[in-house]
């Protein structure tokens, strides 16, 4: 699901910026999910591909739903498969005790440098200057961002040119209004939860540019041309190094710059088509998978 998606993306250019943010939910929730719902237009086999009774039976029998695999699997494999199956199952067993705790201390690892990073970063906007609402002000940082879960601040460097503040206001409380600052922590968990599966390191990069890009959409979407310019710009002149993508809070420029800058210097208003394909798109996934 996560390579369909990923596929997808390079499909959905013009389509709003929330679809592929939509997509991503929906792979969060098969990670999540601790059951599978089953429909006839699934791409996912049935949860029945293998029995129960080939653990205790004399072969390996599936079910897959087609006949033409599942007959000539079953009459000339599945028994040398049990055989097989059974000559090796008494090796492994040091491996399989093994392996959870391997699991457990990556997990431990993935949340321990979160927590660093979030107490290091608190510690440094810790005598900032309150402005207004949730507008802080520090002399030690050089972008802005976005800090906290239930009570987030936005942090503002206070050497930041003046011109270029209201632009990244804009882009941080629609952050704020996304509740961005709730999905980017729920997905590091689950990058936490899965750090052994490489196309999970994948979906999060991905994810993290594309809750930038819907951001981006929800400011520039009425300004002229002058203003997106100008908001390009501070985009540019903010933008940090990609060593801290993962830990970091919501900061303005923190990925895929190059690419938010075309698309905010060259943003149309989607089409009443567009948006429509771009919901069916979603269910459609939802639904496949």
């Amino acid at each position: 699901m996560i390579l369909a998606v990923a596929t997808l993306r390079f499909f959905l250019k013009k389509a709003p910026k929330w679809a592929p943010c939509a997509l991503w939910a929906v792979v969060a929730l098969r990670l999540v999910c601790p059951v599978s719902f089953e429909s006839m237009f699934s791409l996912i086999p049935s949860a029945q591909t293998v029995s129960r009774s080939a653990i205790t039976g004399g072969s390996f029998d599936i079910n897959s739903g087609l006949n033409a695999i599942d007959a000539p699997f079953n009459a000339y494999f599945g028994k040398y498969a049990y055989e097989s199956a059974g000559e090796l199952g008494g090796t492994g067993g040091g491996l399989t005790e093994l392996l959870p705790w391997v699991w457990l201390t990556g997990i431990a690892v993935m949340l321990m440098y979160a927590v660093i990073s979030y107490l290091k970063l608190y510690r440094r906007v810790k005598p900032s200057l309150h402005v207004r609402d949730a507008i802080w002000i520090c002399d030690d940082i050089k972008t802005p961002f976005l800090l906290g879960i239930a009570r987030p601040r936005i942090y503002l460097p206070s050497a930041m040119d003046e011109l270029q503040r209201a632009y990244i206001i804009a882009h941080e409380l629609a952050h704020l209004k996304r509740r961005d600052h709730w999905w980017k922590p729920l997905g590091f968990l689950l990058l936490a939860v899965y750090w052994f599966h490489p196309l999970i390191w994948l979906a999060y990069g991905l994810f993290c540019r594309d809750i930038e890009l819907a951001c981006d959409e929800k400011v520039v979407c009425s300004m002229e041309k002058g203003d997106r310019i100008a908001y390009s710009e501070a985009l540019l002149s903010c933008s940090v190094s990609g060593k801290k993508r993962m830990a970091c809070p919501l900061a303005f420029g923190e990925v895929g710059v190059k690419e938010r800058i075309q698309s905010v210097l060259h943003y149309k208003r989607p089409a009443f088509w567009v948006v429509a394909v771009s919901v069916c798109t979603c269910v459609a996934v939802a639904v496949c998978f």
